[in-house]
């Protein structure tokens, strides 16, 4: 019988069903696994040990039982993961399940970091490599059977690795921006990415907040201190957050696009993302792909009518940045869409998708609704991380003062370093009007609207500091530029325009300079 064969036995009970597509994986498969449930057993059996005081007899007999329930449990979650894989990816389900069947012997490195404390570190840390070890097996399966994995997985890591590889070398050749700096990691290699911004962040992660810190929304901070305990060290944290966090927002953006437009389209637009000039931020200790992976996500899943989790994610969104809450703009969008092709008496006739529409649009604020209680109720103003901004020389004002501000920077200002700065901040917030504006008739209503508010609110600040890095969140730009770069001199000019500036950028980011 063949690995993809179906077994003929169609009336027998699922359950022997089941023993039997495992049993036809082969002893490779199953050892894999098996060895993957002893050590998940081990780890259950630590867990209750470490909390529970009990003579040697109970230890042995808690370990046998955690050694069996570990085997079930794995068994259990490989077999049912395989029926989710083997959907996705259009493949047998013996195939799905030989390919995963790796990913779970990487929890033996748990117990060998119980057995070894100096080279794994602590169970916590141990359990956190676990994890990522697990992850990564499971991706790169993936990527062999999906094509919209192996896309994004092929453009995160030959955007990222040059990334990477130019700041650290930035920050040996070159010298760092005269003054003194706060340095986040004893390791050279690491402390590069935690400049400026990501600086408030850490603070944040490990001390709480206090003083100008709380302009600063506190998802992302949360994040780095929960994931902290498992890699032992905050900065670490940050930058698997964000790198983990950017994946996805590739993923989810290349899904979005494919879906409105074509495969094609969606490739050049995560790669024109990747490579913009600023994406530098990306990869660093900063909101900036936490914020992309949450709001395109939350785009995503309300193109797929799927209201309540739009709603949960854009609530995410709103609790990492202010500007999350403008999500409610393009949901109440579809909606309306979505009633008028249904037809108004049917989809108000349905209670069901109602309940599911007003229970998305009112989690669509929360986050930013919970974080203005807590203010609230610590500080006694609940808009005070606006009021805070007033540090940085922003406040609520037109958005024609941002314009007129600049340009009288750049009419007084004598330092070039300022002329220069200003002069870029300047240069991205046009592009932005420019795109929207030429682009707007290729966008859905949804889209255009979100895009209009995303670049309104950051010029109501009465300041053009940051539009370059607000600029690299705003995903329905780079949807324009991917839709005008089938042709090839728009492509060329988009790459010719973006790698230069984003080799530039990241090394006056990592040297302690100001970008954006």
């Amino acid at each position: 019988m063949s690995a993809q064969a179906t077994f003929s036995n169609t009336s027998a009970p699922r359950r022997v069903r089941a023993l039997e597509t495992i049993a036809a994986c082969g002893p490779v498969a199953l050892a894999l696994v098996g060895i993957g449930g002893l050590a998940f057993g081990i780890f259950v059996w630590y867990a209750a040990i470490t909390h529970l005081r009990a003579g040697n007899t109970v230890s042995e007999i808690a370990l046998l039982a955690s050694l069996a329930l570990g085997v079930c449990v794995v068994f259990g979650a490989w077999y049912a993961y395989g029926h989710y894989f083997a959907r996705r990816a259009g493949v047998g389900l013996v195939t799905a399940l030989r390919w995963d069947a790796p990913s779970w012997s990487t929890f033996v490195l748990y117990p060998l970091g119980l057995f070894a404390p100096i080279w794994l570190g602590s169970p916590a840390r141990s359990a956190g490599i676990v994890v990522a070890l697990f992850s990564l097996v499971k991706l790169l399966v993936a990527a062999r059977f999906v094509h919209t994995v192996r896309d994004v997985l092929t453009t995160f890591v030959v955007t990222r690795l040059p990334i990477i590889v130019i700041a650290e070398l930035a920050s040996i050749v070159i010298a760092q921006r005269p003054g003194t700096h706060v340095a986040e990691s004893s390791n050279p290699l690491l402390a590069v990415w935690g400049r400026w911004d990501a600086v408030h962040y850490l603070d944040i992660s490990e001390r709480g907040y206090y003083g100008t810190d709380m302009a600063f929304f506190p998802l992302y901070p949360l994040l780095i201190h929960g994931a902290a305990r498992f890699v032992g060290s905050a900065l670490i944290a940050g930058l698997l957050i964000s790198n983990v966090a950017f994946f996805f927002g590739l993923l989810y953006f290349y899904k979005l696009v494919e879906h409105q437009y074509t495969r094609a389209v969606a490739h050049r637009a995560i790669f024109y993302v990747s490579i913009f000039p600023t994406a530098i931020f990306f990869s660093a200790v900063y909101t900036e792909s936490l914020f992309f992976a949450l709001t395109v996500a939350s785009f995503y899943y309300i193109r797929e009518h799927k209201w309540v989790v739009a709603g949960a994610i854009g609530a995410l969104a709103a609790l990492t940045r202010s500007e999350g809450v403008l999500l409610v703009v393009p949901f109440a969008i579809e909606v309306i869409a979505a009633a008028r092709s249904t037809g108004w008496r049917r989809f108000l006739g349905e209670k069901r998708r109602l309940a599911r529409v007003a229970i998305g649009l009112a989690l669509t604020p929360l986050g930013l609704v919970l974080y203005m209680g807590w203010l609230w109720v610590l500080r006694g103003d609940p808009l005070y991380f606006s009021h805070v901004q007033i540090h940085w020389n922003r406040h609520l004002a037109p958005p024609w003062v941002s314009f007129v501000h600049a340009f009288k920077i750049l009419s007084t200002a004598h330092a070039s370093q300022i002329l220069a700065g200003e002069s870029i901040e300047l240069a991205f917030t046009l592009l932005m009007i420019a795109v929207f504006f030429a682009g707007i008739r290729r966008l859905r209503p949804s889209f255009s609207a979100y895009m209009a508010l995303s670049i309104l609110v950051p010029l109501s600040t009465s300041s053009l500091m940051s539009m370059p890095r607000f600029a690299l969140v705003l995903f329905p730009m780079f949807v324009v530029l991917a839709l005008w770069g089938g042709r090839s001199a728009v492509n060329n000019a988009v790459v010719a325009f973006s790698l230069p500036l984003l080799g530039l950028f990241t090394v006056l980011f990592v040297n302690w300079y100001w970008v954006a």
